[in-house]
């Protein structure tokens, strides 16, 4: 079964959509809240993406101890929403789970996959709620805060953590409409919810401790999301210590140059500063090649923003995920510092990079 749910994803993520679905999704709009919290499912894909770092309660949150990372996937797939059958697979689900332990010098990691439906794998429309076999992120619609919970038998951890919003919503892009190319269906409705203060239970080995720390949460819903010549991308999002918001990206094509970029940033109690493609520039340093994978993954980020340069690293050189028993995708994900220009660590967050071990097929 898990192998045939596994086939089916992979068509999905090829697969065309359906005639009724080419002119819903994605069109420039003004977000709406609390039903574009929830699930949209004209569209083809759609994630909610929750990264952090986390110490020990009472210690120093800006040295982290761990980084972790919960992400959803739903994918519509080319069965028509009519077919009549309960047991049709018309939308996918899938989620990603990763623990990088720094003392250790590990990550740890789980997916999971399933056609939407009979309760155990469902994504709410009304509002953020989306459940996976156990897995589940919660938005309670009274207080803005979320609940994450996972447990994973095959990698030994559990989360169960709740998050407090201490900001707005930032919405990236043109209010909300994010550009990922020339092509106007390039693009995504995006928003994010960084600075996430965070407050719960891991439990890793069999033994739990209460942690603390800052997450960052994005939501992301497509019809296309890379241009036609892309086949990877770079992002990062950053909580500085300040308070304040960086988001940076890139789309690559195959011979490694940028087909386009873009970012914001925003300080606390001010208006986001969204950068134009032209403003932005991640330029690669040190190299960590996989030897599972072949992937040869930017280490290092010489970053170059309207607001400033900085250095992103690392902190982990192996957080490489093969999720290709879900989405049929590998790669690299994983807890990096943001560094000033005299060297000082003024931020913490995740960086992803795809595209490295074999192309990306999302369009």
């Amino acid at each position: 079964m898990r192998r045939r749910e596994s086939l089916l994803a992979l068509l999905a993520l090829s697969a065309r959509l359906p005639a009724e679905a080419q002119s819903l999704g994605v069109q420039p709009r003004p977000l709406s809240f609390p039903a574009d919290f929830g699930a949209h499912p004209d569209t083809r894909i759609e994630w909610w993406y929750l990264t952090g770092a986390l110490s020990p309660t009472q210690s120093d949150s800006s040295k982290p101890s761990y980084g972790f990372q919960l992400t959803f996937f739903r994918v519509r797939t080319a069965v028509s929403e009519q077919h009549p059958s309960r047991f049709a697979a018309k939308q996918l689900l899938m989620a990603h789970a990763a623990l990088t332990d720094l003392k250790a010098g590990r990550l740890r990691h789980d997916q999971q996959v399933a056609r939407m439906g009979f309760g155990l794998a469902e994504a709410a429309e009304q509002d953020t709620d989306v459940k996976l076999h156990g897995w589940r992120l919660l938005r309670h619609a009274g207080t803005g805060s979320y609940r994450a919970e996972l447990h994973s038998q095959r990698a030994n951890f559990a989360l169960a953590l709740e998050l407090n919003t201490t900001q707005a919503l930032l919405l990236q892009g043109q209010q909300g409409y994010s550009r990922k190319g020339p092509d106007l269906d390039a693009a995504s409705h995006y928003y994010s919810q960084p600075q996430l203060a965070v407050q719960g239970l891991l439990t890793l080995d069999g033994r739990s401790q209460q942690v603390q720390g800052k997450a960052w949460l994005d939501h992301e819903w497509s019809n296309h999301l890379l241009g036609k010549e892309a086949v990877g991308w770079d992002w990062a999002g950053i909580n500085l210590h300040d308070g304040s918001a960086l988001t940076v990206f890139r789309l690559r094509r195959a011979d490694g140059s940028v087909s386009w970029a873009g970012g914001s940033y925003r300080a606390p109690a001010q208006a986001a500063r969204i950068f134009s493609p032209s403003e932005v520039r991640m330029v690669p340093g040190r190299i960590w090649p996989s030897a599972r994978t072949g992937g040869r993954y930017p280490m290092a980020w010489h970053i170059i923003t309207p607001v400033g340069a900085f250095e992103l690293r690392s902190l982990l050189d192996d957080q490489e995920l093969d999720a290709r028993g879900s989405t049929a995708t590998v790669y690299w994900e994983g807890l990096s510092e943001l560094l000033d220009a005299r060297g000082s660590r003024v931020g913490l967050g995740y960086l992803e990079m795809t595209g490295y071990a074999e192309p990306l097929h999302l369009s």
